[in-house]
């Protein structure tokens, strides 16, 4: 696995550092540490942060080569992305005053929409990897987070908790209504959400990694926020779709931009190459609009 962590020199791009540093040395991976300076003339005091994380890094057993580029830092981080493959995008995310419904910085946004790897970013400090959860939604979406998530706990000896949250219950899952903490009505039927879920859980074990599935009934992103708070995790995966239209961009849905928002801890977005559903509805759209029209005569 090749991993790009991005660097400013303040003090959250160190923390993205080293919790980077944290999931490459489980995934025993390599690492190109970018800095980029906004002006001329901060490159020196830059470079000298740089060298500071490549030692620490290095000090840890995880190979880091250093790439320095002047410019625009969101627009420096897209370009060394498509120049060079990586497997995963490191950030520092820097939270700001509220404006409208968003908390997380602009620059933080546009890169988790905008780059086509996988984006981990870093809130606040994390010296370990001890419990990850991974947030499914039932459906093959995540599984790329669960392949990632299996390698990052196979490597630290994490446990991973996958939580799906059921907003309705139907009527064949009554019994789960009263007693949430049971799971095995669910994961023992047919239903695709119980096949998806199951296949999650079996990637993880797979890989030696004790797994707990939890299944939580009421409004999705209360439910989830609620289980991240309380369940002292250090790093939560969640997932993001691709739009296939004439801009091709990845898509935050609701979920995500909450957990992304309000998590305490390091968050994990990782890609689906499935569009998103307001593609698709867009899709069926037009081949109805042109299915409708009658060839002239």
């Amino acid at each position: 696995m090749k991993i790009l962590i991005c660097s400013d020199g303040s003090a959250q791009a160190e923390n993205a550092v080293s919790f980077g540093g944290l999931v490459a040395g489980g995934c025993s991976s390599e690492v190109h540490l970018l800095g980029t300076a906004e002006k001329q003339g901060e490159e020196a005091v830059l470079l000298g942060a740089l060298k500071r994380n490549q030692k620490n890094l290095q000090d840890r057993g995880v190979p880091a080569t250093l790439i320095q580029r002047t410019g625009e830092p969101t627009s420096e981080i897209l370009k060394q992305t498509q120049e060079t493959h990586y497997d995963l995008v490191v950030i520092g995310a820097v939270r700001k005053a509220r404006v409208g419904a968003f908390w997380m910085s602009a620059k933080a946004y546009k890169l988790i929409k905008s780059v086509q790897q996988p984006v981990l970013a870093v809130i606040g400090h994390r010296n370990s990897i001890k419990r990850i959860l991974i947030c499914s939604g039932g459906r093959p979406y995540i599984e790329k987070g669960v392949e990632m998530a299996s390698c990052v706990a196979k490597g630290l000896g994490s446990t991973a908790t996958i939580v799906h949250v059921m907003p309705e219950v139907p009527a064949m899952y009554s019994e789960i209504a009263a007693r949430q903490d049971d799971v095995d009505a669910l994961l023992n039927s047919s239903s695709n959400l119980a096949q998806n879920l199951r296949r999650e859980k079996e990637l993880l074990e797979k890989a030696g990694v004790q797994t707990t599935v939890k299944v939580r009934l009421g409004e999705v992103i209360r439910e989830l926020l609620t289980e991240i708070r309380t369940g002292n995790y250090d790093l939560v995966v969640t997932g993001s779709s691709i739009t296939h239209g004439r801009f091709s961009t990845y898509v935050m849905g609701d979920v995500t931009r909450e957990i992304v928002n309000h998590s305490d801890c390091p968050v994990l977005v990782t890609r689906s190459e499935m569009p998103a559903r307001q593609d698709i509805l867009s899709g069926l759209l037009s081949r109805f609009r042109t299915g409708s029209r009658k060839p002239k005569t």
